[in-house]
């Protein structure tokens, strides 16, 4: 299997290269050559297959021949061993929970299934592996626990300086061992901008064998890629009586990589009625989408915090999937912004009138929901719901009141520990300097 820079397309690499190096030199990002559909063997088979040989069948489809299947299945079996429930607010609409990972985030599924991929990998390499990311929330919490006490390497976190919540923080501060958190006193946005000038000297990559666990690494997107059949097909489940249903899914966005991961099984050949951006105020996917032209800026912070980015890296790829071809991406996604007022008014209409607790994130995708059903009303939609209500506990409470939420015993347990985290400026030569 051989992959291109979104930047070069006659680049050439395989697999070790564009997952272990994640980032090609000319600051493109990594794409297939080719994504095959998946063969008419799987679509027979696909609504009775478990989670995790779902995932195995897709994972087999998109590396072809790179992995031995023997490998491969007790990667994606090991990795994905919870489940993503769809859970139906009304006839039309349903939200998808993927916070049933030890991280209680989405980014579980990437995580896990990155750090078993890049173990097997470097199994007959020397030198130690540094895993460099930047996060806006999930990210840091989820390849924290998936690369813990994990032999020959070592994870270096950035995140901003109050701009995640406090037991976000906890889970990417309080593991100590090979896991260390630089607390950037800046913007996400600041953040993936130092880790990317890391990745950009290569003499530093090289010495130090930088790789990343972020979403620019290709190997982040597939298994984000098997949560949309497995939601499809518990849509179809639903629905019996109506096969050609084909789901609109609805994603709150930040950099854009879960929406990656769908298009991804689009390619492969999952039927999709349309993809749904949801954004906070950090809307500049929207507004291309809208108006044709992208124009990063600086972030916003708000209390959807895992959405705050204003240079979405995987925005490349989504480009890059359309062919530049502004017209043809909005045919397919959809854009839509909402504020913090608003957010706050969905948390509690959807408890309210739903009986159902929706995390910040999932609030923002529910408005999108409701207006994209009003301009399209026999949609069926699915929401992605990100991350666990209890993450982001203070925002929760004061919506729906104090004693409302209930936090999982695997999050409660870290309110007590000792965050350890080194404060830096939002400056490359941080990060290197503390590489050493």
């Amino acid at each position: 299997m051989q992959f291109y820079s979104t930047n070069n397309p006659d680049l050439r690499v395989d697999l070790k290269e564009a997952v272990i190096r994640s980032l090609p030199a000319d600051n493109g990002l990594y794409m297939p050559v080719s994504i095959s559909p998946l063969p008419d063997s799987f679509w027979e088979n696909w609504r009775t297959m478990s989670f995790s040989d779902l995932g195995f069948h897709v994972a087999k489809n998109f590396f072809q021949d790179a992995i031995p299947e023997a490998d491969l299945k007790k990667i994606v079996q090991d990795a994905i061993n919870f489940d993503a429930p769809l859970v139906p607010l009304t006839e039309s609409s349903n939200i998808l929970e993927l916070f049933h990972g030890p991280t209680l985030a989405f980014k579980d599924f990437g995580a896990r299934f990155m750090a078993r991929l890049m173990a097997y990998l470097t199994k007959d390499d020397t030198d130690e592996l540094t895993v460099l990311v930047a996060t806006s929330g999930d990210t840091g919490g989820a390849v924290a626990s998936a690369f813990h006490n994990v032999a020959g390497t070592r994870v270096i976190i950035l995140y901003p300086k109050g701009g995640v919540s406090d037991l976000q923080e906890k889970q990417l501060t309080t593991l100590g061992g090979n896991i260390s958190a630089l607390e950037v006193e800046g913007t996400f946005d600041d953040c993936q901008r130092m880790v990317k000038a890391c990745f950009l000297d290569t003499d530093l990559a090289k010495k130090h064998n930088l790789t990343s666990a972020n979403s620019i690494n290709i190997s982040r997107l597939l298994p984000q890629s098997f949560y949309y059949f497995h939601a499809a097909r518990q849509l179809l489940d639903k629905h019996e009586n109506t096969p050609e249903i084909e789901p609109t899914f609805v994603i709150p966005s930040g950099n854009f990589g879960n929406l990656t991961a769908g298009l991804i099984a689009q390619q492969m050949g999952l039927k999709v009625r349309q993809f749904v951006a949801a954004t906070n105020v950090n809307d500049v996917v929207p507004r291309y989408l809208a108006e044709g032209n992208y124009e990063p800026v600086d972030s916003i912070a708000t209390i959807s915090n895992a959405m705050d980015v204003g240079a979405p890296s995987n925005f490349a790829r989504m480009q890059n999937f359309f062919g530049d071809d502004w017209e043809t991406m909005r045919e397919n996604i959809s854009g839509l912004a909402f504020t913090d007022e608003e957010t706050r008014e969905a948390i509690k209409t959807v408890k309210d009138k739903l009986g159902y607790t929706i995390d910040p994130h999932g609030a923002v995708g529910w408005l999108a929901s409701e207006i994209w059903q009003q301009a399209d009303p026999s949609s069926h939609t699915i929401i992605l719901e990100t991350a666990h209500p209890s993450k982001f506990i203070d925002t929760m409470e004061s919506e729906l009141g104090a004693g409302n939420i209930e936090i999982p015993e695997r999050l409660a347990c870290l309110a007590d520990l000792e965050k350890v985290a080194k404060l830096v400026k939002p400056d490359p030569q941080e990060v290197i300097d503390f590489l050493g």
